[in-house]
């Protein structure tokens, strides 16, 4: 049962994390890039 409920907790985690990445994404924000395509050496948009 325990199991059960630290999957259910670390599964909920990640949906999370990943569904801010997602956002973030569609924002324009990556984990990459910090907006600031001077320090980008080419790699940006």
């Amino acid at each position: 049962m325990g199991t059960l409920v630290v999957g259910a907790f670390v599964c909920g985690l990640v949906t999370i994390v990943v569904k801010g990445m997602i956002k973030d994404k569609k924002n324009g924000k990556t984990a990459g890039c910090c907006s600031d395509c001077s320090k980008c050496r080419g790699g940006c948009h």
